[in-house]
């Protein structure tokens, strides 16, 4: 990231350093503001100069253009272009049926995308709708769009901050920037700091930013930038107006088309040539250079392409995974790297209590549970007694309950708090070891009580117990370890031992832990007296109580399956490297700190032009802000690989449009967020995104399957051409019956063939390579196989039924009726690369079986149909005739079988 984010154009040629650099006095004097506001006047006149504070805005396309959309493949043109030469040459009939196909794809494609993209539209907007300023020395309340640079705002805890401030003045004031940072530590505003200029956002706690939430506390603060030139307003306009790169089928199926067209470009010239030189008339050999047209380019292709992306997008919506782009289906499948948020993706962004340590004892007391539902309980270790602990623990969570003001209770069936982030997730463990705060507090009324404030660090309660005053005190340990003469121990309370409490506070920090402690204390206040700090002496340190945002409960098995499918996995987060650490090894992705990588040393890299080689490999990226995870994405992607970017933040948004498909979470997700990505995980399951990968690899695998059977049976046909020509035989098929095999017959199989299911071993094997072809080897040998059978075979029945003497329509009426039965046949060999067609259940797969039993009974329906036997110029053949026919087709299963045999033992014996 350069040193360019930092700054904020707005306010760069009014505060050349930032506003984050000089103090607010300084602020007020750039923008020409003061504590009273701005007049009216002024304010109009700035909202004319700056506009409204307003976000960028995406608007999804119409479904006009969704359909005209669906035309731009490449194999679309191809076949366009086919149409065209059937229209110059007047053959109707051809030019009629590769148009409707055109058409019906098109449809196909339309209504799944549009209706994916209706679903997926729930977009908010990020800032607050009203708002609460001075001017002219008076409070207001406006809309949060006429705001402007120099306006005074005020904020109360629960504001979503609509504006980027340098702060005034504040009391108490927590921001969770985690939407912004991706940190999940609410920060602690202090309006005196002063920053360097190339300071990380995160860092600035003089600053406010646009969509961020007021946890607590009040402030005021000097507008210095809205809309477009927030930070969040050119995240968001940063991938506004950007298109994402190409998808990994689009740019394989690129490929395949332009070889096919080579394929069709070479051979129709070599044809022509022959035929010119044997005294063909042009137009027979513009007819002969649409049926090779016809017999090489896979007509239904684009349907069945189509289905099976749109079958992938059913299944996926069944396993809470909406796609908003069709080829997304395939482009998740294809990934071979995901980068990945921590805040929200792989954490519940909710702090929760993980261990409590007690001074006397060395091993913790583990929590379990996770966020704001008190379902769990409190563990205590081997080593101590459960009756020895209780008093220990009642002392521990009184100390937690009673100076705590957030709120933890019951509502319309489910659990429900507000407050501090801190404070809830001590009401939570304290519940979870059996003491409610209504129950505590009622037993030990509060009597005086000391607010937390950011110079102090603590808070203090002082309450009746058993008719003696007692104080409660929570905080930084560091904080209340100079209060503490004493400190508790099984057996009561001992003297403190300094170097032993600083040690285990240091080690629960270094482990990643969001560190407090607790401590408690008598004093009896005398009449008149005011409860204050000085009274915070002599106290018994009770214990610390570490808390994290835990991991969701789903996070390690998602990423293990990850790995185990070959997908490597990174994890991006805002966070310290010490808590980014902490997860990553709970996770299992990282296993040493020297695998961790931070924003400054990313910085450093971009300068040095060395980055690809910091970034290769690395499964831990701490301290990184926003732009830098597209410096991340964009240098997996110059080292070869299909990126994924799953997360949930607006600070996600610039890597999720950059990606090859980017993920957002549906629930916890912001609007930005799901507005960029390509697919949206509704239940915000890390294990969800794992079944869409599973999905995604069955939808390319259903397309490879598609692509043989429809290559296969045209390189037949080109074959069964190629002989008759060279060997002066008539056009075995005519154009018209040609489009009759691609189109309807294998078109209706080929679409049934789409909706294979799972073979069951998706993600045990490693994703396919960026720069595979869709014609792998295997794929080449088999179609090479498939070919050379089918069109030797058809050329042999077509030149043997010549030789006999009957009509050369009879012939082509018999030829035909072949290539549909070895069409039905082969589809069964389709259903796997390596493994036996008679390993495989017909009834796993009920609409390829009907598909196939009605696409013989539509060509038999042919036959006895009067216009579209004279269209395709067939007739009906005796049944003896087809069974004899059908024992030829046979031969192809038999062949097909015994290549996957020897394949299967060339591989066993490598």
């Amino acid at each position: 990231m350069t040193d360019t984010l930092t700054e904020n154009t707005q306010t760069s040629t009014i505060i050349p350093a930032g506003p984050h650099t000089v103090s607010g006095e300084e602020a007020l004097e750039y923008l020409h503001s003061t504590h009273h506001g701005l007049t009216n006047q002024e304010a109009a006149k700035r909202l004319e100069q700056y506009g409204h504070n307003t976000l960028p805005k995406s608007e999804p396309p119409g479904i006009v253009s969704v359909f005209l959309h669906q035309f731009s493949s490449p194999l679309i043109y191809v076949l366009a272009a086919a149409a065209l030469l059937s229209i110059i040459i007047e053959e109707w009939s051809d030019a009629g049926f590769i148009m409707a196909v055109l058409l019906i794809n098109a449809i196909i494609g339309t209504t799944q995308e549009f209706s994916a993209q209706r679903a997926a539209t729930a977009l908010n907007k990020l800032v607050t709708t009203r708002c609460r300023v001075i001017r002219e020395g008076d409070a207001y309340e406006i809309d949060s769009e006429q705001l402007v640079p120099g306006d005074i705002l005020l904020l109360e805890s629960g504001d979503r901050i609509p504006a980027d401030m340098r702060l005034l003045s504040t009391n108490d004031l927590e921001i969770d920037e985690s939407l912004l940072t991706g940190e999940s530590t609410a920060v602690l505003k202090n309006p005196s700091a002063l920053y360097k200029t190339d300071t990380t956002v995160g860092d600035r706690s003089n600053m406010t930013f646009a969509g961020t939430l007021v946890n607590r506390g009040r402030g005021k603060g000097l507008v210095v930038a809205t809309a477009f030139t927030t930070e969040l307003g050119r995240l968001a306009e940063a991938v506004l107006g950007k298109q994402p790169p190409k998808a990994p089928l689009l740019v394989r199926m690129e490929r395949f088309t332009h070889r096919v067209a080579m394929i069709v470009g070479v051979a129709a010239l070599i044809m022509a040539a022959v035929s010119f030189s044997r005294g063909m008339p042009l137009a027979e050999i513009f007819l002969l250079a649409v049926a090779l047209a016809v017999s090489v380019i896979p007509e239904g292709l684009p349907v069945a392409l189509t289905v099976a992306l749109a079958v992938g997008m059913n299944r996926m919506a069944k396993r809470h995974v909406i796609i908003r782009r069709l080829v997304a289906v395939e482009a998740l499948g294809s990934c071979t790297y995901i980068v990945t948020d921590k805040t929200g993706t792989l954490t519940v962004n909710q702090l929760t209590v993980r261990q409590i340590v007690f001074p006397c004892c060395d091993d913790p007391w583990k929590v379990s549970g996770e966020g704001t539902n008190p379902e769990g309980e409190v563990t205590t270790p081997d080593s101590v007694s459960q009756k020895n602990s209780e008093n220990l623990m009642q002392q521990l969570c009184q100390a937690a309950i009673l100076p705590n003001d957030a709120f933890l209770g019951r509502r319309d069936g489910g659990w429900t708090s507000h407050g501090d982030a801190v404070d809830i997730a001590l009401l939570v463990m304290a519940h979870k070891a059996g003491f409610v705060k209504a129950e505590v507090l009622d037993q030990h009324p509060e009597q005086a009580n000391i607010p937390f404030e950011s110079e102090r660090l603590f808070t203090a309660s002082l309450n009746t117990v058993d008719n003696t005053q007692h104080m409660y005190v929570k905080g930084a340990w560091d904080k209340l370890l100079p209060m503490c003469t004493n400190m508790a121990s099984l057996d009561g309370d001992i003297p403190v031992d300094h170097k032993l409490l600083e040690s285990r506070g240091h080690k629960l920090a270094q482990d990643g832990f969001r560190v407090l402690a607790v401590a408690a204390g008598v004093h009896t206040l005398k009449p008149g007296e005011v409860f204050s700090e000085e009274h915070l002496t002599g106290l018994t340190f009770i214990g610390f109580v570490a808390m994290i945002d835990p991991l969701r409960s789903e996070a390690r098995e998602a990423i293990t399956l990850s790995l185990n499918a070959g997908i490597k996995v990174a994890m991006v987060t805002g966070d310290h490297p010490a808590t980014a650490f902490s997860i990553a090894k709970e996770l299992g992705l990282a296993e040493h700190e020297d695998q961790i990588v931070t924003g400054s040393q990313l910085k450093q890299a971009i300068k040095s032009g060395n980055i690809d080689e910091l970034v290769r490999d690395v499964p831990v990226f701490a301290r990184v802000e926003p732009y830098q995870k597209l410096d991340i994405v964009k240098s997996l992607q110059r080292d070869g690989h299909f990126v994924a970017v799953s997360g949930d933040g607006a600070n996600d948004a610039p890597a999720l449009r950059a990606a090859q498909v980017g993920v957002a979470m549906g629930e916890s997700g912001t609007d930005v967020a799901r507005e960029t990505a390509d697919i949206i995980i509704t239940d915000d399951n890390l294990l969800s995104l794992v079944a869409g990968i599973e999905e995604g690899r069955t939808a390319y695998a259903n397309v490879r399957k598609v692509i043989f059977l429809l290559i296969s049976t045209g390189a037949a046909e080109l074959v069964l051409f190629t002989l008759a020509l060279f060997t002066g035989q008539p056009l075995p098929l005519l154009a018209v019956q040609l489009l009759w095999l691609n189109l309807v017959t294998n078109g209706i199989q080929d679409v049934a063939l789409a909706f294979e299911p799972a073979e069951g071993d998706e993600l045990k094997k490693p994703p396919r390579s960026p720069d595979e072809s869709i014609f792998n080897r295997l794929m080449i040998e088999r179609v090479l196989v498939s070919a050379l059978v089918i069109g030797c075979l058809a050329f042999l029945l077509f030149q043997y039924l010549l030789s006999t003497g009957i009509s050369i329509e009879q012939a082509r009426n018999e030829t035909l009726l072949l290539m549909v039965l070895f069409e039905n046949i082969h589809v069964f060999n389709c259903r796997s690369e390596t493994r036996s067609a008679f390993r495989h259940n017909p009834l796993r797969n009920p609409i390829l079986l009907i598909g196939t039993a009605a696409a013989q009974l539509i060509h038999i329906g042919a036959m006895y149909t009067p216009w579209i036997r004279d269209v395709l110029q067939i007739q009906p053949v005796p049944f003896m005739h087809w069974l004899e026919l059908l024992g030829l087709a046979m031969i192809l299963l038999i062949v097909m079988e015994t290549h996957k045999v020897i394949k299967s033992r060339i591989l066993n014996s490598a």
